[in-house]
C-alpha cells in the first residue's frame, strides 16, 4: 500500500459562459492528489492522506478520489471550506490566486495523522509550505522514514511561498530522511543553487535521485549509477500534472517489482530503475498530450 500525502484543491479553470460572459469551472487537483489519482488509475493499491472538506468542492474531490480507485479513508474530514485556485492566462502562461485560509487542507494538524500500515509513503506539493498542514506532513514523515519507504517531490512555486526560511528547513529535514527524491532541474537549483544531482544524493543520503528534465528526460542518480532515462515522444497540450504523474508510474513499477521496502530498495538493480523510470515516463507522457491533470488507466497502456 502507498500513501499519498498532501494536497487537495480545486482548480478554478477560465471559462466562458454560453452568455458569453466570463466564468470558471471547478476541477480537482492539487500535486499529490494528482498522484494518488495516478496510481489508483495504474492499478496499484494507494490511499489518500489530506484534509478534506464535507462542502460542495469536497464532494468532487472525493468523487473523483472513488472512480479512480483510491482509498480516501485516512483523509481528515471537516466543516472547513476546500482550497480554491482561481486560474488566469496570460498568453498561455498561467497564473493562480489562492484562496487557502482556514481551509480543510490547511487547517490538517498533527493530531490528523493516521495510524501507520502503508508500504511507502509519498509526499511534497505546496502543502508543504503553509502551517499548520506543513508541520502535520512533516511529523508523519519523520515519523515513518526509518521504517518505511518514503519518497517526497518538493514541487516548488516560490510565489505560495511567504517564509523561506522555515521552508526551506523544512525541506531540508524532510529531504535528509527521504529514500526518493523526485525534482526537476528548476526545483533543484532553487534548493541548491545548482543541478547537481549527485552533490544532493551525498547531502541528503537519499538512495536514488530523480532529477526530471523536460522533454530531455530524467536522469537517476545512485550510489553507484547514473542514467539518462529519454522521454518518450508526445504531443503536448500542456503539462499539468505531468510530474506529478511521473512519480506514480515510478512508484507503481516499483511496487509491481516488489521494491517498496527498505531492504528491497536496497537490492534495486539499475535495470529496474531505469524500467521504473521509463515507465513513468511513459505514463507522463500520455497526461500531457491531453487538457487537464488526466493520467491514463492501465487499460490504456
Amino acid at each position: 500500500m502507498i500513501i499519498c500525502c498532501g494536497e487537495a484543491l480545486i482548480d478554478m479553470l477560465p471559462r466562458q459562459s454560453d452568455a458569453g460572459e466570463p466564468a470558471f469551472a471547478p476541477h480537482a487537483g492539487g500535486a499529490v492528489f494528482n498522484t494518488a489519482v495516478a496510481l489508483g488509475r495504474l492499478g496499484r493499491p494507494v490511499q489518500f492522506f489530506s484534509g478534506i472538506s464535507t462542502d460542495l468542492f469536497g464532494d468532487i474531490l472525493r468523487d473523483r478520489l472513488a472512480e479512480s480507485h483510491v482509498d480516501a479513508c485516512p483523509a481528515a474530514l471537516s466543516d472547513r471550506p476546500t482550497t480554491l485556485a482561481f486560474v488566469t492566462l496570460t498568453d498561455g502562461h498561467a497564473s493562480y490566486a489562492f484562496y487557502d485560509e482556514n481551509t480543510a487542507g490547511r487547517m490538517l494538524s498533527i493530531d490528523d495523522l493516521p495510524a501507520s500500515g502503508a508500504d511507502a509513503l509519498f509526499f511534497g506539493g505546496i502543502s508543504l509550505v503553509v502551517e499548520p498542514c506543513g508541520a502535520a506532513y512533516e511529523a508523519l514523515m519523520l515519523r515513518e522514514a526509518p521504517n518505511r519507504v518514503t519518497m517526497i517531490d518538493p514541487n516548488i512555486r516560490p510565489s505560495f511561498i511567504t517564509d523561506e526560511t522555515r521552508y526551506r528547513a523544512r525541506l531540508t529535514r524532510m529531504l535528509g530522511v527521504a529514500d526518493i527524491i523526485k525534482s526537476s532541474d528548476e526545483d533543484l537549483e532553487w534548493i541548491t543553487g545548482n543541478t547537481d544531482g549527485p552533490a544532493l544524493l551525498k547531502a541528503t543520503g537519499a538512495k536514488i535521485i530523480l532529477l526530471t528534465r523536460g522533454s530531455e528526460g530524467v536522469t537517476v542518480v545512485t550510489a553507484t549509477d547514473q542514467i539518462d532515462v529519454p522521454a518518450q515522444k508526445a504531443t503536448v497540450v500542456d503539462t499539468v500534472g505531468a510530474g506529478d504523474t511521473f512519480s506514480a508510474g515510478f512508484l507503481a513499477e516499483l511496487d509491481r517489482r516488489g521494491l517498496l521496502t527498505k531492504e528491497a530498495l536496497n537490492s534495486a538493480t539499475g535495470d529496474d530503475l531505469k524500467a521504473a523510470t521509463a515507465f513513468g515516463a511513459r505514463v507522463a507522457a500520455i497526461t500531457v498530450s491531453r487538457a487537464g491533470a488526466n493520467p491514463p488507466w492501465a487499460s490504456e497502456l
